[in-house]
């Protein structure tokens, strides 16, 4: 059973930490916006570290994370943002305290390391939602999604896909992230349990290779197979290549998932994008796809 963290309510005490690249501008404005909130906000020693590309050396940034995985105080913690480097502390952390007085971890991109970690290892739901880092350009409604995500407001979403989608009801478990990060997790202790479960899938910055060779590569290791459903969301900024692979991402995953008959659907609005709505990984949720219409709610 996936444990569900506290709810926030107001007068909580949330951290700001940054588990990856470090920060090329203020946040300012978004702690000002998770203030209004009514929270109180502690900013970690790693939120404006730097060390090369990085908010600190490795052992500065587990530092300052473990700091608020042991803290009780903190309700939630949240990734000031991604880039790369999660990877490299991930095994550095104690989840002991989190796991017995868990708590929302907040974050996507690369912090899909930790939410897979979390996941997998610690049975607890998180949350693949905005970062102060992209606060100022996201929407009013990707913002609201992560407020009621954590003071626990029931929500639902939905869209109309461009991208013909594969039609179905399902429910069961979400789990997911960033498509590169799930494929480098795999084989570890990190790795998620796709079985029955409905996956989500988003990424930015890739080519369509690139797309095509990891949907593959989790396609072999038996991981697409038995999910009840997956949910396809922003795959942005593909890079060209010098000759055309002929497929865009949509394409590409289609042609890897179309046999499986489970419910698919396309531009689910979450990911590198400023819609990027809330997604609370270990939630059960239910999701109803048809052509071009998508409905999901969580349970």
């Amino acid at each position: 059973m996936i444990k569900q963290p506290p709810y926030l309510k107001k007068g909580d005490k949330i951290a700001i930490v940054c588990p990856a690249k470090k920060l090329p501008k203020p946040i300012d404005h978004a702690i000002g916006i998770l203030e209004s909130w009514g929270l109180e906000v502690v900013i970690g020693e790693s939120v404006y570290a730097s060390h090369h590309q990085f908010a600190g050396t490795d052992q500065l940034r587990a530092r300052d994370i473990q700091h608020f995985l042991d803290d009780e105080s903190i309700r939630a913690i949240i990734c000031g943002r991604g880039g790369y480097g999660a990877i490299r502390i991930i095994d550095e952390l104690d989840f002991t305290a989190f796991h017995q007085h868990p708590k929302w971890f907040v974050g996507f991109s690369d912090v899909t390391v930790l939410l897979s970690h979390l996941t997998a290892q610690c049975q607890t739901q998180c949350l693949h939602a905005q970062m102060p880092y992209t606060f100022d350009e996201s929407t009013p409604e990707a913002l609201s999604s992560l407020k009621k995500a954590l003071f626990g407001e029931q929500q639902s979403y939905a869209y109309s896909s461009a991208f013909k989608n594969q039609t179905g009801e399902a429910k069961g478990i979400l789990i997911g992230g960033n498509l590169t990060l799930l494929t480098m997790v795999q084989g570890s202790v990190s790795e998620m349990d796709f079985d029955n479960k409905i996956l989500f899938l988003e990424d930015v910055g890739e080519q369509e290779f690139s797309i095509d060779r990891m949907m593959r590569m989790l396609k072999r290791a038996g991981k697409l197979k038995n999910l009840r459903a997956l949910i396809i969301g922003a795959f942005n900024e593909i890079e060209e290549e010098k000759i055309s692979f002929g497929q865009t991402a949509d394409q590409v995953i289609w042609e890897v998932v179309k046999d499986y008959g489970y419910p698919v659907c396309f531009n689910f609005p979450a990911g590198h994008i400023d819609n990027n709505l809330s997604m609370i990984l270990g939630a059960e949720v239910e999701l109803k796809v048809e052509t071009n219409n998508v409905q999901f709610k969580y349970l």
